[in-house]
């Protein structure tokens, strides 16, 4: 019984690096970046990135928040599998903020629109 549920949480373990991995991969790449620029950019060896890409490592929280930190979502966006591009959707909604409801009506009959196409 103990040993399977160890398997278990390894396979589980496995699961969660193989999407984090692709996660960063993929808000990097829609960054624009390199790995090797992201990785100094945060401080960290020039194959850092690539290593986490990888699976060779698991970030540390504080390199994860600089990471969270330099794509500019926070770690709830990052882990947001349904969010294409959430520092986009960030910016967008920042400036949703600042508009009246009749602006944002038509914004939202805009996106419905799109939405149904």
């Amino acid at each position: 019984m103990i040993c399977s549920s160890i398997k278990r949480k390894g396979v589980e373990q496995e699961m969660y690096e193989d999407i984090f991995a692709e996660r960063l991969t993929s808000l990097r790449t829609n960054k624009g970046v390199s790995a090797r620029n992201m990785s100094l950019s945060i401080g960290q060896s020039a194959d850092y990135i690539n290593k986490v890409e990888n699976k060779r490592i698991v970030p540390s929280m504080t390199a994860f928040f600089n990471i969270c930190e330099y794509l500019e979502i926070t770690p709830k966006d990052f882990f947001d599998f349904n969010s294409k591009n959430p520092t986009q959707q960030n910016e967008i909604v920042e400036k949703l903020k600042k508009l009246d409801k009749g602006s944002l009506n038509i914004i939202f009959e805009l996106v419905d629109k799109l939405e149904r196409n």
